[in-house]
């Protein structure tokens, strides 16, 4: 047999199994992991809710943005891909957030998305992160490497 170095779906060295096994702990432990990250969205993609993780992962790079010009930019592009009706990757929330969020977009602050991220994160946390801890995925990651 040979080893199972490689993650199967990002082809980066296999994680320490201390640190796969810290991704029990709770999803912000996992989202704190590069790895863990790589693994809860092909997951995310299987289960056809990728979605939810590109969103949250927007929403935190966009909190990190310094200029009005790039917060309207970046503001749009989040809103066009997740967020308005006929997005390409449509998030799952309520319309009442969804009207917030567009009437938002004339004058988009960084804490414009934040209600929605919650939402997303709580919807990620109570359905997607227990199953994703059952699933093949993470299982795989923790079996240790089958020598030569």
């Amino acid at each position: 047999m040979y080893r199972k170095l490689f993650c199967c779906f990002c082809r980066a060295p296999k994680p320490p199994i201390d640190e796969v096994v810290s991704w029990r702990q709770s999803l912000k432990k996992l989202q704190e992991s590069k790895t863990g990250q790589l693994a809860f969205r092909e997951f995310l993609r299987t289960e056809y809710s990728e979605e939810n993780i590109l969103f949250w992962l927007a929403c935190e790079e966009y909190k990190t943005i310094t200029t009005s010009n790039e917060i309207a930019i970046a503001a749009k592009r989040i809103y066009a891909e997740f967020v308005h009706v006929d997005a390409p990757r449509q998030i799952n929330i309520d319309c009442g957030t969804r009207q917030e969020i567009t009437n938002s977009m004339s004058q988009p602050t960084l804490s414009c998305f934040d209600k929605a991220q919650r939402l997303i994160y709580k919807l990620m946390k109570k359905d997607c992160y227990p199953r994703f801890l059952k699933s093949e995925i993470y299982q795989g990651l923790l079996e240790p490497s089958e020598a030569r």
